[in-house]
């Protein structure tokens, strides 16, 4: 079996992203999470999927129930904190060593 190679990735968790591709395309969510190993996100409101749930102690009738499923890291694009659009990023050091991110288009740093 193959062994997948960790990504660092320029999305991190609580960050404002736009959806660029798929079913969910256009939609804006903050990160909830992000899978290194398989290089996905899960976006707040977006990719929601139906999970069909048996009874039990904590759900007593079951049922269907909405939730996000991860979305591949190639899909999604940050948002730009100055203009509200999807941004590209670069990184650069800063006066204190400290690698910071910076969007492309207004040249503003992504906190």
């Amino acid at each position: 079996m193959e062994k997948k190679k960790n990504v660092k990735l320029n999305i991190r968790k609580g960050d404002l992203v736009k959806v660029m591709a798929g079913d969910s395309k256009g939609q804006q969510g903050k990160v909830l999470q992000v899978i290194l190993k398989d290089s996905r996100i899960l976006v707040e409101g977006a990719n929601m999927v139906s999970k069909h749930t048996k009874p039990n102690a904590a759900n007593p009738n079951g049922g269907i129930n909405k939730q996000e499923a991860p979305i591949h890291v190639s899909n999604i694009m940050l948002i730009d904190p100055k203009s509200g659009n999807a941004t590209r990023i670069s990184k650069k050091r800063d006066e204190k060593g400290r690698v910071i991110r910076i969007a492309k288009k207004s040249g503003e740093e992504i906190k």
